[in-house]
């Protein structure tokens, strides 16, 4: 359906009449007249037609359509369609992706597939849970020897998936500043609503770098109402060694898990340990059920402005009306040219 936004525009129809009537009208010369009794019969023979009445009232009605066009263009008329419901997310998310050298470890699998680097491992499951985020504003920080908000808060997951992906071991430092990163998350989402603020932080390491304590950070965000969720990255078994002697090593060893569940714990969150590609996808879906996407749904009706059309049509109106003023003094110019001067008379 077509709709006005500023109906209140159509007050200004009459205005036209109310200048008329309340200003002072022009000075007008009277000249001679002639008074023909025959017009009539000039008219009827086609020597004479009485045009100047005619053309006024055709001025008039044009102008008056003009201004019907302008004042309908002012209250910006607009198609309206069917109201259709758009999910809305009840959360505010922040995802924490530690950029550190040891994330470059091949430990990890997904599938049963051996992986080149844990980021790998990483980037796939966090890909596929932001895409299911529907309606929810994500976020994305980058942290390793300092922390960088890559992706603001933003209803364009697209955009989010694409910044993640195109991360890099080391490119915010070979080190770890996990209070950094917390402190980061906490600044971004402290003016969003309360009860919404959620933070995926996940680190394969320790903290070992930065400007603030991850607990003292972590404070911070119970203070702000944060909710964090920490996942520990990193398999904890793995051979190794060389000749006829294999040891069992463990690569996440210097993985803080102490430091991490007492975050959690103090913002109330949860600590998850991922040793492999398919827990870490589990532990992303256990965070999805605890964090529900959709809550009651809005509807968004669907506009399109119409407004340019009256106003387009009003113009070439107006260009019209001043090519048809205009025409009758370039047509007299040349009768005038061609009318020989008075008293001049022709020549034998």
């Amino acid at each position: 359906m077509i709709a006005f936004e500023w109906l209140w525009a159509f007050a200004l129809l009459p205005l036209p009449l109310l200048a008329r009537g309340l200003m002072p009208r022009a000075r007008q010369t009277r000249s001679g007249a002639l008074r023909v009794p025959f017009f009539r019969d000039l008219a009827e023979a086609g020597l004479a037609t009485p045009g100047a009445r005619r053309g006024k009232a055709l001025r008039l009605l044009l102008l008056t359509l003009v201004w019907a066009l302008l004042v309908t263009a002012a209250a910006r008329p607009a198609y309206r369609g069917q109201p259709m419901p758009v999910p809305v997310a009840g959360r505010d998310l922040m995802m924490a992706v530690d950029l550190s050298g040891s994330m470059a470890r091949d430990d990890l699998s997904l599938d049963g597939i051996l992986l080149s680097d844990r980021l790998s491992v990483v980037k796939s499951v966090v890909d596929e849970f932001v895409a299911r985020r529907t309606g929810d504003r994500v976020g994305l920080i980058l942290f390793g020897s300092r922390a960088y908000v890559q992706a603001p808060l933003t209803f364009d997951r697209k955009v989010v998936r694409e910044l993640l992906a195109s991360a890099s071991i080391g490119l915010a430092g070979p080190e770890t500043a996990i209070g950094d990163a917390v402190a980061l998350a906490v600044k971004t989402l402290r003016d969003r609503p309360e009860g919404q603020r959620v933070l995926i932080l996940l680190t394969d390491g320790a903290s070992n770098s930065g400007m603030l304590g991850p607990l003292d950070a972590a404070e911070l965000a119970r203070q702000a109402g944060v909710k964090i969720y920490t996942i520990g990255v990193g398999a904890d078994r793995l051979p190794g060694g060389l000749g006829f002697g294999q040891r069992i090593v463990n690569p996440s060893a210097d993985l803080d898990e102490a430091t991490l569940a007492k975050i959690a714990a103090l913002t109330g969150g949860r600590y998850f340990r991922a040793r492999d590609g398919r827990g870490l996808a589990a532990i992303y879906d256990d965070i999805e059920r605890m964090e529900p996407v959709t809550g009651d749904p809005l509807f968004l009706t669907p506009t399109v402005s119409l407004f340019q059309w009256p106003l387009g049509l009003a113009l070439v109106l107006s260009l019209a009306f001043a090519v048809a003023l205009a025409r009758p003094r370039f047509a007299a110019r040349p009768a005038a040219e061609a009318a020989p001067p008075a008293g001049e008379g022709a020549r034998p």
